[in-house]
């Protein structure tokens, strides 16, 4: 009889074992893909405005404008020997992006949404750095400091 019960019962606690391992695993799992994409947001903004920055930064062609009442990052480009402006700003829970051959007749709300964010701010540190701050919807807030290359050295 012993024979019997003995590998029953350590095949039903190694399944028991197994299933609490599992569960476990995939509690942390979850919470792990949830952290990820929580906090994913504010740092995505971060890293989209940055590019943006990044990519327009020659011949000191960024600037911190107001936009229709919003703080906004103006960069200025000229295209065919035309000159077009893009503007980054945070407008009614959306960072906005609005690229176009002159701002008038153009609001705040013309702009393409790019993240829904609880709030965004820019901030002018020194003539070449800016401080971004991004907080998403879970209150979780990311920053950073963007240095404006064409600022510090200007093109001769």
């Amino acid at each position: 009889m012993i024979d019997f019960i003995f590998p029953l019962v350590l095949l039903f606690v190694f399944a028991v074992s197994a299933l609490v391992v599992t569960l476990f695993a995939a509690n942390v799992y979850q919470q792990t893909v949830e952290d990820s994409s929580r906090s994913s947001t504010a740092r995505t903004s971060l890293a989209y405005v940055t590019g943006k920055i990044h990519g327009g930064d020659t011949g000191g062609n960024i600037e911190i404008t107001d936009f229709d009442g919003c703080r906004s990052i103006r960069i200025t480009d000229t295209i065919s020997g035309e000159k077009y402006e893009t503007y980054i700003y945070f407008y009614k829970g959306e960072i906005k992006e609005l690229f176009v051959k002159s701002p008038k007749g153009f609001t705040a709300e013309s702009g393409t949404g790019i993240l829904k964010v609880k709030d965004f701010s820019i901030e002018q540190k020194r003539d070449n750095l800016l401080l971004l701050t991004c907080t998403d919807d879970s209150n979780r807030t990311a920053s950073s400091a963007v240095a404006i290359r064409s600022r510090a050295y200007p093109e001769r």
